[in-house]
């Protein structure tokens, strides 16, 4: 017997139908990929937790890669809260969010199709006042959960929202409008959080790093960043969505265990992935290796598995993707100094020695001797462009002075045990 509609998504890739997501009435998930799927050659598994197969795959691997796409923790009880739906059912909150997520999926009723957005008529760019309210709203209700037929999803626990420029001012994206840019709203409980993520996305593009790109903007006295999506591209057809998925999402490991200390991924597990998944994974390796080591100089307690993304290009190249959520953790002392993925067996900074180098580098499938000489490296790198001057957009040049100079005492730290 089939299930009732409401019971039932499509999974679309762009414009492609990949397979259906449903849910039982116990409240389980099953996923199983459409015929015309399985037989195009050049169709991807949707994760690398998903591969292409006849038989559905059950509700534990459908809760880590589609519920991954979902907000985390307190932003995602709001969204359930402002949609009448439980936090603990995420085919719910696909179904109400799910039109515009990470990557290059969708999930929509069956009968439905993607729109199209107009091309012709642009999308209405939100004056001082509107943009302003907009962020005062965007506490109470994430994502706009159940607003003006918004469905935007995006993972984490911080709260963002994704949007589109126009003629470099912000807009709310149209039904069928890819989003190309996400503000992150700057919390009450966390100050100049918008100005440290901007300077650790600029100090990493600086130093030479595959980072997105963000920008500090204020409204009102409101703080936010604006940020660049790396998962979309823009051409003369408009924008496309590129597909990606996190580390936890590839593993299948759900986000509430996305802590190594928490039985999630740790920096063995992800080279590991690295070398299965990527197209060309010895420079996708070292790419993550220079990512574990500037994390450490920054200060970012917080990179762990959902931290870290698959991106497929257009061609279909696999690679790890750019940087994001980049933030010297370290200067709120309520937030942990304990790193979420373990350095060679190292907690803290402090705990670094050259065994964690050793046991790093084997962990990566990388030579110690090389290890070192590229934290030293990167260690210089960092330093040198601190003392130039990091050009932060949005920003002006003093504005970051205490978290340079913190910086630049990390990498100097760093430097001396790796020499």
């Amino acid at each position: 017997m089939s299930l009732p509609v409401q019971d039932r998504l499509i999974v679309w890739w762009n414009s492609h139908v990949a397979g259906e997501l449903t849910i039982d009435r116990g409240g389980a998930m099953s996923f199983v990929y459409a015929p015309e799927w399985l037989v195009e050659v050049t169709a991807p598994p949707l994760s690398q937790a998903l591969p292409k197969r006849e038989e559905p795959y059950p509700d534990a691997v459908c809760k880590a890669v589609f519920g991954g796409l979902l907000p985390e923790e307190g932003q995602r009880t709001a969204v359930a809260a402002a949609l009448g739906v439980s936090p603990d059912n995420p085919f719910r909150l696909l179904q109400a969010l799910g039109g515009d997520v990470a990557g290059a999926l969708a999930f929509l009723p069956e009968g439905e199709v993607p729109p199209v957005a107009d091309l012709e008529h642009p999308a209405q760019a939100l004056d001082e006042a509107e943009l302003a309210a907009l962020l005062e709203r965007l506490p109470r209700v994430p994502m706009l959960a159940g607003e003006g037929g918004a469905r935007l999803s995006l993972a984490g626990a911080q709260g963002k929202l994704p949007v589109v420029l126009v003629n470099g001012q912000i807009a709310v994206p149209r039904p069928g409008e890819p989003s190309t840019h996400l503000i992150k709203p700057e919390p009450s409980r966390f100050p100049d959080l918008a100005a440290n993520e901007a300077f650790c996305l600029a100090l990493a593009r600086a130093v030479g790093l595959d980072a997105a790109h963000g920008e500090w903007r204020e409204v009102q006295g409101r703080a936010f960043l604006l940020v660049e999506r790396y998962d979309r591209t823009t051409g003369q057809g408009g924008t496309q969505r590129l597909h990606q998925e996190d580390f936890a999402q590839a593993m299948g490991v759900p986000s509430n265990r996305k802590y190594a200390a928490e039985g999630g991924p740790t920096f063995r597990d992800a080279f590991a992935l690295l070398r299965s998944a990527a197209t060309r994974p010895a420079r996708e390796v070292l790419k993550l290796a220079d990512a574990a080591l500037f994390n450490v100089i920054i200060g970012n307690a917080d990179a762990h598995a959902k931290n870290f993304s698959l991106l497929r290009r257009g061609g279909g190249e696999v690679v790890l993707a750019p940087l994001y959520d980049l933030v010297a953790t370290r200067v709120w002392e309520e937030l942990s100094p304990r790193l979420a993925m373990r350095f060679g067996g190292a907690a803290k900074l402090e705990e670094m020695g050259a065994e964690s180098f050793t046991r790093f580098a084997a962990d990566a499938g990388l030579t110690a001797p090389y290890l070192r000489r590229r934290a030293v490296a990167l260690s210089g790198a960092v330093e040198a462009v601190i003392g130039e001057g990091v050009t932060v957009p949005g920003l002006v040049p003093d504005a970051m002075s205490g978290l340079a100079a913190a910086t630049a005492e990390r990498a100097q730290r760093l430097a001396l045990k790796a020499g």
